[in-house]
């Protein structure tokens, strides 16, 4: 089995180049399940949230594993009406309670919610200093506001959880979260199933005897992108964390950076209205 490496946030901590992305995984026996899968294939980052409604079994599905807290990744994020309601403390303490732990590794801003994101990072700062997340971030955050942050900010987000993909190569706010010492992490690395229909890494694939996700999952690794990949299937789970035993030369990641096209399969961070 290969172990996932990691790396080293701006605070110290260690996170793990690729986790278990739970979005949209039902409540109950299909997300425990896929959570159990990935804990027994050697995944140690889950990343789960709020609004995805399914903590609660993360967690149970953490507990029953038998894997040490301490050694396990787990993230959450704060939805928006949290924040517009500045309800943010309640709302973390409720995640708390669902996912039945006394701290998480990262907590992250779910979406920038205009007017109202500098206030909720206050009480972000306020959580970490009390120890109840060991790191903080943001997700959805384009370059502007991270500079709106950054004016006000005691402490500078340790990640920034972006769509990023083959089809959407964000090489300027990747640049920037680099400058900055803001680790760069993928939701949507694998297209939501699109990069299947791309010949090219297929082709790839076929050459380098692996599989068109392991291919796409690698890029991100090569370009130092923390990835969550989703899926509640045992063995597209083991699939996508077999991407630490081959490497992509240079004419090959400038062959994936060129299917860039600046689409965005989920919304859009400066026009989401929810």
């Amino acid at each position: 089995m290969n172990k996932i490496p990691s790396t080293t946030l701006n605070n110290g901590l260690e996170m793990p180049w690729l986790g278990l992305g739970v979005f949209m995984a039902n409540e109950g026996k299909e997300v425990e399940q896929a959570v159990n899968w990935a804990l027994d294939a050697g995944y140690t980052a889950i990343d789960t949230a709020a609004i995805y409604g399914n903590e609660k079994g993360v967690g149970k599905a953490i507990k029953e594993s038998g894997v040490a807290r301490k050694e396990l990744f787990v993230t959450t994020k704060i939805w928006n009406n949290d924040l517009r309601e500045q309800n943010v403390l309640g709302a973390f303490e409720t995640s708390l309670q669902r996912l039945d732990m006394d701290y998480v590794d990262l907590l992250l801003i779910h979406w920038p919610v205009a007017g109202h994101f500098v206030k909720a990072w206050n009480v972000f700062e306020e959580i970490y200093d009390s120890g109840r997340a060991k790191a903080i971030g943001v997700s959805n955050f384009h370059q502007h506001h991270l500079e709106t942050l950054l004016e006000q900010a005691e402490i500078t987000p340790a990640v920034n959880q972006v769509e990023f993909h083959p089809y959407l190569v964000q090489k300027d706010l990747v640049h920037f979260c680099r400058e900055k010492a803001i680790q760069f992490q993928a939701w949507s690395p694998l297209m939501k199933g699109d990069f299947i229909n791309i010949d090219s890494l297929k082709k790839l694939a076929k050459k380098v005897d692996k599989t068109p996700a392991q291919i796409v999952l690698r890029w991100h690794y090569q370009h130092r992108i923390i990835t969550i990949p989703k899926s509640v299937h045992k063995n597209r789970i083991a699939e996508n964390m077999q991407v630490f035993d081959f490497e992509l030369n240079d004419q090959e990641m400038d062959q994936i950076d060129a299917l860039n096209r600046d689409k965005h399969y989920g919304p859009h961070p400066d026009h989401f209205n929810f």
